[in-house]
């Protein structure tokens, strides 16, 4: 009887032991890694979107740009090579939700300061008020870190196009002047494709941490 029951413990260690291989590499085999949409023109809010290109399903990218940072330095896409980056849009003279973003975009600097992958941009859309020397005030004032984060002014025409038909970001204003914009409270996520992978919320803290998620998520892309 001893035998038997030494026996059936012996089995039973053998049969849990198996059990647990099984499992693991089931769910190694359904385990699917989460993988972060790729934006296009057709799948985001009209309002945001430029008319030409509004239709849109596949290959949009981020264009070429050549704008002025707070350091009175070109910027452009080359900067960014292989890099990915969180973008938005603001003005430096803007008391409603613009200093939330940009307390929300200083605390994302803070978390990829040792991330040499990760690199901030942002652009005005006040280029007329926010000249390099009015940049370069507000950077000090906010804590902008000239080696991760670029404040960028230029050409109003350009920075809307930017706005309109690559980021997908703001409004037309439609009352004023052919180039005026009323800029959200996103932030974008782009990747090294220069393509867009998320929106967020740039003044709620909540999607904050969900951009910070994401931008592990998408590290881990091949």
């Amino acid at each position: 009887m001893l035998d038997f029951f030494k026996r059936f413990k012996f089995l039973g260690i053998v049969l849990a032991i198996l059990s647990a291989i099984i499992i693991s590499i089931f769910y190694n085999l359904l385990k699917v890694e989460k993988k972060l949409p790729i934006y296009q023109p057709a799948s985001v809010n009209a309002e945001l979107v430029d008319s030409t290109i509004q239709y849109q399903k596949k290959y949009h990218k981020i264009a070429d740009f050549r704008l002025i940072n707070q350091n009175g330095e070109t910027v452009t896409q080359e900067d960014y090579k292989d890099k990915i980056y969180v973008a938005d849009f603001f003005f430096t003279t803007c008391q409603t939700i613009c200093p939330v973003m940009t307390k929300n975009m200083a605390e994302v600097q803070k978390k990829i300061m040792l991330d040499d992958e990760i690199m901030l941009l942002s652009h005005t859309v006040t280029p007329e008020i926010d000249t390099v020397a009015q940049l370069k005030r507000y950077a000090i004032e906010k804590g902008v870190n000239d080696a991760k984060w670029n404040l960028v002014t230029g050409d109003k025409k350009q920075i809307y196009e930017l706005a309109r038909k690559s980021y997908l970001a703001v409004k037309d204003d439609g009352d004023g002047g052919p180039y005026d914009m009323i800029h959200t409270e996103n932030f974008m996520l782009i990747d090294k494709k220069r393509q867009i992978r998320g929106f967020y919320d740039g003044t709620n803290p909540e999607e904050i941490k969900r951009l910070m998620d994401d931008i592990e998520t998408l590290k881990k892309e091949k």
